[in-house]
């Protein structure tokens, strides 16, 4: 397994994966844990990654690899159809899924989620519009959603 580590404007992200593709990408508080060596096999990733802190990118395309149970990734490739910018709710999420019933089972693997960003759990929220839980703390989802629904600028004229 080969790392790669990214600086960003929430913390230092650590990227993980092999040949198969990416299996997690996680954040921490860090600012300087590991080489500035990237590895081939994750320099794409950690490039798409930059774009999209610099506002250049709103869809990835590097191959991924996340390991979960069945009922996780289906989750996972349902998060992965939020479009940047929107939002959905666990509610929504779960009857997208199925089973309206399922929400907390929906809540838990989203809490799962190993792809930091790129599958997009942050874009997750309560039925009422409130910011849920987040692993990586509510004030980085915040930052995300405001980072992917910038305020227009109203004309004057």
């Amino acid at each position: 397994m080969q790392q790669a580590f990214l600086q960003t404007p929430l913390g230092m992200a650590i990227v993980e994966g092999d040949e198969n593709g990416v299996s997690r990408i996680s954040i921490t508080d860090g600012h300087d844990n590991g080489s500035n060596d990237i590895p081939g096999v994750l320099a794409e990733a950690v490039s798409q990654l930059q774009d999209y802190f610099t506002g250049s990118r709103t869809t990835f395309s590097f191959k991924l690899n996340p390991a979960g149970t069945d009922f996780q990734k289906r989750v996972w490739d349902a998060l992965l159809k939020i479009p940047y910018g929107k939002t959905t709710s666990y509610q929504e999420l779960s009857v997208q899924l199925g089973d309206v019933k399922a929400i907390r089972a929906v809540a838990s693997a989203n809490g799962k989620n190993p792809l930091w960003i790129v599958v997009p759990c942050h874009r997750v929220i309560g039925s009422d519009g409130s910011l849920t839980g987040y692993a990586g703390g509510l004030w980085r989802k915040k930052w995300l959603l405001e980072h992917e629904t910038p305020p227009t600028q109203q004309s004057l004229f």
